[in-house]
């Protein structure tokens, strides 16, 4: 569905309950190098408890960014947007928010500037989310070379540069598989498996905003959402072998920000399913507990 909010042109996908006694309402959060397609294996599962939304956010899966508009994407603006969505969205009903990753701090950050939304929220989930810069295993050092180096091209002028020259698709497909990021990605997948990744990997550099991605990126590496509390319990949805995260540390932040902190750990050895994953393939994303808790009546 078409998505407009304050001047941002966007997507919704909105999958409708399946059966009638589903009636809780569902809104997923997609991460940071992610869109409505990518989800959808995800959104697929999360239906088979409720309806289940999931909107565009300014400069992702081919959205508006808010440069369009004068505006910055830092972490605040982010918050703001998804606050005013929900309010629009959900204006007379009571939501599970579930959110991955990056898409996980944007809400943390909305739920600290708008306390009273947390009392429409009867259960937050995070996906392999984090709370603060020093959950990832970088190093010091790469953590600030990565910070300086998305910091040159949230300029305009370096931004157009990287989109139509690094992320030009012959150059993506001709050196991709090679990167750091890559490697985890097409660990133990066929030849043709690895084609089909490689192309959506293309659609999705392709289609989202250059400088949106750096700005956030630099955004998450100092990030800190740990100076207020959000009084809601939090389900996290975790992966031992996380190739960004350290488990114990994303644990002791959570409980700083959160009522409570309840761990679940996920199925897979590596942050997140491939791009391509469908319903199957996500279905290790809303774990066993996750589940009952999910059928529970409201």
């Amino acid at each position: 569905m078409p998505l407009n909010m304050n001047g941002l042109r966007g997507r919704m996908l909105r999958l409708p309950p399946k059966k009638k006694t589903k009636t809780r309402e569902i809104l997923l959060i997609y991460g940071h190098h992610a869109s409505l397609e990518r989800m959808y294996g995800a959104a697929e599962v999360l239906n088979d408890y409720g309806a289940v939304t999931v909107p565009d956010l300014p400069g992702f899966g081919g959205m508006d960014s808010f440069y369009k508009i004068g505006e910055v994407p830092d972490m605040d603006t982010m918050a703001d947007y998804l606050a005013s969505f929900i309010k629009l969205r959900y204006r007379h009903r009571r939501i599970t928010i579930a959110a991955v990753s990056y898409g996980f701090t944007v809400v943390t950050r909305m739920l600290q500037r708008y306390p009273d939304l947390s009392k429409k929220v009867d259960m937050l989930v995070s996906i392999v989310g984090f709370t603060h810069h020093e959950d990832f295993t970088f190093s010091p050092l790469r953590k600030r070379m990565y910070r300086i180096g998305a910091g040159v091209f949230t300029f305009k002028l370096p931004a157009m540069f990287f989109k139509n020259v690094v992320l030009h698709p012959a150059v993506l497909r001709a050196f991709y598989a090679k990167t750091h990021n890559a490697k985890h990605k097409f660990a133990d997948i066929s030849e043709d498996e690895r084609k089909a990744l490689t192309e959506f990997e293309v659609h999705l550099w392709r289609i989202n905003d250059v400088r949106t991605y750096m700005k956030t990126s630099t955004q998450f590496l100092k990030l800190n959402n740990c100076t207020r509390q959000v009084d809601l319990p939090v389900w996290h949805i975790g992966v031992k072998l996380d190739n960004y995260f350290d488990a114990d540390t994303v644990e002791q932040h959570m409980r700083i920000v959160f009522s409570d902190f309840i761990y679940v750990k996920a199925p897979f050895d590596r942050h997140m399913p491939n791009v391509i994953a469908g319903k199957k393939e996500s279905a290790g994303l809303v774990p066993r507990k996750i589940r009952q808790e999910l059928n529970k009546k409201q």
